[in-house]
């Protein structure tokens, strides 16, 4: 017999992060004495298709090691991490290396990577050109607007020749850094989760496929993208001190299977590189 918990954490607790919930995988009725409690871990994820890859390793934890995983989703990029570092979970599995240690800098979070997941390579898309050429000068362009993706899109747009940055290998480049703009793009800092919403408003919007693929656009379409050789693999984030724990080190070998790549290329349809291979 199955039971599923939920439980929404506190916006306050969270730095005003949206969240939505949480849904915990248990066999049998009754949450057991404190020995079944150190059995039981949470984890969050950004909702949509990531958290459906994170609901097999959580089957597989639960199959293999009779480890139950909460899993609990956020709509942003800024309140998992609030969120790992202030106790209220046990680890996350939503961001890239650069992405991390950027948050580690900027907030003095004492977070570690326990393991890898997948790379979601990013792509620019555009519901007004079908080619990078159509783009007219003067163009708007709609960037994600936290340190690392915002970076990534520009080096991007350079290694396209669109644009030239003063430093090709800072990953926090802004617009701040573009030192030629031979077509006078307009560039525009969007939160990642709302990319989608304002694409019909700007001539191409880079977007991560956390959020491209819910909002029904394949890579496939992206007028630029990156390759399979992306250096921004995916982690599974804790609290320093924690890689080695028992039960993270079994989340992180559930997580690493053939079953979870497989149903990682079902949702994404080629958009999420293993990076443990």
């Amino acid at each position: 017999m199955h039971a599923t918990l939920s439980r929404t954490l506190s916006p306050a607790r969270l730095l005003g992060g949206a969240v939505i919930t949480g849904s915990l995988l248990l066999s049998g009725c009754g949450n057991g004495d404190d020995a079944d409690a150190s059995r039981s871990i949470s984890v969050g994820t950004v909702a949509g298709p990531e958290t459906e890859v994170m609901e097999v390793a959580v089957r597989l934890a639960k199959e293999e090691y009779d480890l139950d995983v909460e899993i609990v989703e956020f709509t942003d990029y800024v309140s998992p991490n609030a969120a790992l570092a202030d106790g209220s979970l046990d680890a996350n599995a939503y961001q890239h290396e650069p992405y991390l240690q950027s948050m580690v800098e900027d907030r003095g979070y004492e977070l570690v990577a326990a393991g890898r997941s997948f790379v979601y390579p990013i792509g620019a898309y555009s519901e007004r050109h079908t080619s990078i050429d159509e783009l007219p000068d003067g163009a708007i362009i709609a960037l994600p607007n936290d340190p690392s993706n915002e970076g990534r899109s520009l080096i991007l747009m350079h290694n396209e020749g669109l644009i030239e940055l003063d430093d090709p290998e800072n990953l926090e480049a802004t617009p701040v850094n573009v030192i030629e703009n031979p077509r006078d793009f307009q560039f525009r800092e969007i939160e990642a989760a709302q990319l989608p919403r304002v694409l019909p408003d700007v001539d191409m919007a880079f977007i991560n496929n956390t959020f491209a693929q819910p909002a029904g656009l394949s890579l496939n379409d992206a007028l630029v993208r990156e390759g399979p050789d992306s250096p921004y693999v995916n982690l599974i984030v804790v609290r320093a001190g924690d890689e080695e724990r028992e039960e993270i080190r079994q989340l992180v070998s559930a997580y690493q299977r053939d079953e979870v790549a497989a149903k990682a290329e079902e949702l994404f349809d080629g958009g999420a590189i293993p990076g443990w291979e």
